[in-house]
């Protein structure tokens, strides 16, 4: 019997070679797009600063405790903008941590599985909400209950703004947080039951600590989210830049600082509108730091199945 060679469609195997060669290409060319995008950031960031340190001695900026650029006599100490920051953020995963990270417990160990779809985007849906909501919210509504609550708390104040951007972060570290427990494999759950825990024993003994790398990255991640929140801030907590520990007074972020030079009527390449690029670089070191942080601590707790 013959047997018949099988025709080979030379055009068809002409264009998968051509794509397998082409999309590589393609997708490298997007990651170089990103990588330059980041390093023109920093670089912006760099060199506008160096005019603002030529101005101001970098010492003086890290260590002083006034911040006054704008007035007749100014003074360019960043440490009050950092404390608002630091702060604001603290307030935030106050709020944000325990509720987060027991959502995402009960989500992975305890919520049955129509529960959890219909709960899980539920929850989500707030990272969709615009953050200047939130801060209309924040002055509107939390600020008023807290003054019913506590009379001397200022109209702008550090409290209320830390408590709204705990609430717009909840999301980032409950799905984050959750996704890593669910990636904890059940033969894990399964011995710990075989040998006598609890559902909790299990959840905060077994799947916490074994996902514990991916918990931390959320946690990283939402705050510095909250580091980096505008609007919130700027409608909330004021602009009294003030070397302010009581939650319940005015203060002022260095991401609201921004905006409020950013939209004003300081004129270009004066020293007080290159203290918007020196703020920036500090924000921006500040995150770095966060996120080296969290990958050391990751790189240390990761658990690998």
């Amino acid at each position: 019997m013959e047997m018949k060679t099988p025709r080979v469609n030379y055009k068809k195997k002409k264009s998968m070679i051509s794509s397998d060669v082409l999309i590589p290409k393609i997708l490298a060319f997007f990651a170089v797009i990103s990588i330059l995008t980041t390093v023109g950031i920093v670089l912006i960031l760099v060199f506008e600063s160096l005019g603002f340190f030529r101005e101001v001695p970098f010492w003086q900026f890290i260590t002083g405790t006034e911040w006054t650029p704008l007035f007749s006599d100014p003074k360019f100490g960043v440490l009050p903008l950092v404390t608002g920051t630091l702060l604001v953020t603290l307030i935030a995963s106050i709020v944000a941590i325990p509720i987060g990270l027991g959502s995402a417990i009960y989500l992975s160990e305890y919520a049955p599985s129509k529960v959890r779809n219909i709960v899980k985007p539920i929850l989500e849906i707030l990272a969709g909400i615009p953050t200047i909501v939130y801060g209309f919210f924040a002055l509107n509504f939390v600020t008023p209950v807290l003054q019913f609550i506590i009379p001397q708390t200022e109209i702008f104040n550090a409290l209320s703004a830390g408590i709204v951007v705990g609430i717009m972060i909840i999301p980032i570290i409950c799905s984050l947080s959750e996704d890593a427990m669910m990636a904890v494999p059940n033969s894990l759950r399964n011995g710990a039951y075989a040998l006598g825990s609890t559902k909790l024993e299990v959840a905060l003994k077994i799947v916490v600590p074994a996902a514990l790398s991916g918990i931390i990255a959320s946690f990283v991640l939402g705050l510095s989210r909250a580091v980096g929140e505008t609007m919130i801030v700027t409608l909330a907590a004021g602009n009294l830049a003030q070397m302010a520990y009581n939650p319940l007074q005015s203060i002022q972020t260095l991401t609201a600082y921004i905006v409020s030079v950013s939209s004003g009527d300081t004129s270009y390449g004066s020293v007080e509108y290159m203290t918007i690029y020196a703020v920036g670089i500090t924000l921006f070191v500040m995150t770095l730091a966060m996120n080296i942080l969290a990958r050391t601590i990751s790189k240390r707790f990761r658990e690998e199945y």
